[in-house]
């Protein structure tokens, strides 16, 4: 017993001098992102892939809806944005989304809405600068062509009767106001708003689709019908424009989910699986519920509907399995084709290309449904414990979007509108946009 009690002593006086010296030394090191070939090939891909959503993707979809006359206006509406965008995200959009300045882990603050300007002109990056495992010059490409496609995705609800000189003002100030707080919110990391909240958002739903839907329907509203719809029938002048520009933006948008995981891993290829399961079931489910009504399968219909699918399993990704991206799709379909097809003419809104009907509705439809379906008792890959809790978190991210969205769009229309004006006058609508705005046509018969 006396041994025992001179040991524990003996214990006790170097256990005292060791704990305060280790309450000294410092914490280990975070170990230093690593460079990977393989992650960072995947990501340059990636990128590619999303930039070719919008050109030549987006620009073929949408000018094969529009009549012939505004073929090229449209065209060059997403060419004019994509370079727009790409020196407005050098100048300042990086910073403002990505900054991480002033941010802190559940500490909300001005940093918790919108990045610093540390980053302006893109300071600091360097060819070994690194974000993750891949250089942060191809995050910040990566990140660029999805700064572009989600004000191009505008462009539908206002197509055929916007001033050129207008539509690039709107893009300009609506990607500074609504876009790079949303993406700050959601994506910058620990003390971001939404995303200290835990709203989910693989690759953007909320970011992308409702923020772009919703200011389509507000621009819409505001800007007024195209004179003569829904009176005069206006379809679309050449759906096989419409099916390659659909079919360049199902390929593209494996770049979209895929590489939001940012690595050649796991979860890149299972983001690219249920996108394919998602947009497939939306396809089937628009073309059923069109045949089922009309008795015919529409070649525009489908294409909306993979559309649809898409935009759905976005937000969903990362966290969604199989069998969750087959529900989310098939629903985002079904629901989508009366809010294209039904909605808009019963409540008199000129959404020209349905950009709010299945941008904004598919939307949210796959942020909502991400939040159960990334439980893994449903069958997901995420963290989720209690769907329904984060149901209602995915909820409240989509309320704070769309009440942001509206009422910022609205605010940069309106100041537009009376000093520079929005819409071209009623004989070059007449007349159509390629030649009134570019003197130019996109069919010549010499």
């Amino acid at each position: 017993m006396r041994s025992k009690r001179v040991m524990f002593i003996l214990g006790a006086s170097f256990a005292a001098p060791l704990s305060a010296v280790a309450q000294t030394l410092p914490a280990p090191a975070t170990p230093a992102p690593v460079l990977n070939s393989g992650d960072t090939a995947w990501m340059i891909v990636a990128s590619m892939l999303v930039l070719m959503m919008t050109i030549p993707g987006a620009a073929l979809f949408y000018g094969g809806m529009v009549r012939s006359k505004n073929l090229l206006s449209v065209m060059m509406q997403c060419f004019a944005i994509t370079a727009l965008v790409t020196v407005l995200w050098m100048l300042y959009g990086y910073s403002l989304a990505f900054s991480t300045q002033g941010m802190h882990a559940g500490v909300t603050n001005w940093h918790s809405v919108i990045g610093g300007l540390d980053r302006a002109m893109l300071a600091g990056l360097k060819p070994d600068t690194l974000y993750q495992t891949v250089p942060e010059s191809v995050f910040v490409m990566f990140q660029l062509t999805f700064a572009i496609i989600t004000p191009v995705l505008i462009i539908g609800a206002y197509a055929e009767r916007m001033k050129f000189s207008a539509m690039l003002w709107f893009s300009g100030l609506w990607l500074t106001f609504v876009y790079l707080p949303v993406a700050h919110m959601v994506w910058s990391g620990p003390g971001s708003l939404l995303g200290d909240l835990g709203v989910l958002d693989f690759a953007g739903g909320t970011v992308v689709h409702i923020n772009a839907g919703i200011a389509g329907l507000v621009a819409c509203l505001v800007i007024g019908k195209r004179r003569g719809w829904p009176q005069t029938h206006m379809p679309p002048h050449n759906l096989g424009y419409t099916v390659i520009g659909a079919s360049l933006l199902w390929l593209g948008w494996f770049g979209f989910n895929a590489g939001s995981a940012v690595a050649a891993n796991g979860s890149a290829g299972m983001a690219m699986l249920v996108t394919q399961i998602a947009t497939a079931a939306a396809a089937i489910g628009w073309t059923a519920v069109e045949w089922a009504i009309h008795k015919r399968a529409s070649v525009l219909g489908i294409a909306s509907g993979a559309v649809a699918g898409l935009v759905a399993i976005t937000p969903a990704a990362g966290t969604a399995g199989p069998g969750g991206a087959l529900l989310i799709g098939f629903v985002a379909g079904t629901v989508c084709f009366f809010t294209a097809t039904r909605l808009k003419h019963k409540l008199g809104y000129d959404d020209s290309l349905d950009v709010f009907g299945v941008h904004a509705i598919a939307g949210i439809i796959g942020a909502l449904l991400t939040g159960p379906f990334a439980a893994p008792k449903l069958g997901g890959f995420g963290t989720v414990t209690s769907p329904l809790l984060q149901l209602w978190i995915q909820a409240k991210g989509v309320g704070f979007t769309i009440v942001w969205s509206a009422l910022l769009s609205w605010g940069i229309l309106k100041l537009l509108d009376r000093t520079i004006g929005l819409r071209v006058d009623a004989e070059q609508e007449q007349m159509g946009l390629d030649i009134a705005e570019h003197e130019e046509r996109a069919y010549n018969l010499t």
